[in-house]
C-alpha cells in the first residue's frame, strides 16, 4: 500500500472535527475580549468605509466646473462611526449628515471646500473647529459639548445650531459683537446668522 492509499483511507473522525472548531471559536472568542476590554462597545474603532459610502451616497449633480457629475450629498448617521478620514478623497459633497455617530474630529470635512449644509448632532464633539469653508451656510452641532467657538468662521454661515446642555455653551460665543440672548437659551446673531440655539 501507497502513502497516497493511506490519505485517501484516511477520514478524519467526526468529534474530533467538531472539537478542533470548538477549540478555535473559543480561541477567538477569548481573543476578541481580550481586544475589546480595552475599549467599551460603543468605542470601538469604527471608520467610515466605502461600502457605508455607497449606501449613504445620493444627489447626483454637476460638478463645481460643469464638466463631470459627482454625488453631493451624503448621510451616514447612526452608524457608531468614530473616523470620517475617507471623507477627505469626496471633495464635491455639499450635504453631509453624520449625526448620532460617536465623532471627536471633524478635520477631514476640511476638504470638502463646496460643502453649503452641515449636520453632526449627537456625537462626541468638544470643537467645532473646521478650515475656514466658502459655501456653508448651514451647522447644526447639537447635543454635543463644544466648549468654544475657534474654527466657526465660515463668511457665507447663516445658522449655526447648538442645541443641547448650556453649561457647555461657550462664554466667549455670548461675547460677539452684536450676539443677544434669550430665557428659552436661543442666542442671536446679528445679520448674517439667523440663531443659535442651546
Amino acid at each position: 500500500m501507497s502513502d497516497e492509499d493511506d490519505l485517501e483511507d484516511f477520514e478524519p473522525d467526526q468529534d474530533d472535527f467538531e472539537k478542533d472548531e470548538d477549540e478555535k471559536e473559543t480561541e477567538e472568542g477569548e481573543d476578541y475580549r481580550k481586544e475589546g476590554e480595552e475599549f467599551p462597545e460603543e468605542w470601538l474603532p469604527t471608520p467610515l468605509t466605502e461600502d457605508m459610502m455607497k449606501e449613504g451616497l445620493s444627489l447626483l449633480c454637476k460638478t463645481g466646473s460643469g464638466l463631470a457629475h459627482a454625488y453631493v450629498k451624503l448621510e451616514v448617521k447612526e452608524r457608531d462611526l468614530t473616523d470620517i478620514y475617507l471623507l477627505r478623497s469626496y471633495i464635491h459633497l455639499r450635504y453631509v449628515d453624520v449625526s448620532e455617530n460617536h465623532l471627536t474630529d471633524l478635520s477631514p470635512l476640511n476638504y470638502l471646500t463646496h460643502l453649503l449644509w452641515l449636520k453632526a448632532d449627537g456625537n462626541r464633539l468638544r470643537s467645532a473647529q473646521l478650515n475656514e469653508l466658502p459655501y456653508l451656510q448651514i451647522a447644526s452641532f447639537a447635543y454635543n459639548q463644544i466648549t468654544d467657538t475657534e474654527g466657526i468662521s465660515h463668511p457665507r454661515l447663516e445658522t449655526l445650531n447648538l442645541k443641547g446642555d448650556q453649561k457647555h455653551w461657550p462664554s466667549d460665543l455670548i461675547g460677539l459683537p452684536g450676539a443677544t440672548t434669550e430665557d428659552r437659551g436661543c442666542l442671536f446673531l446679528p445679520q448674517s446668522w439667523k440663531f443659535i440655539t442651546t
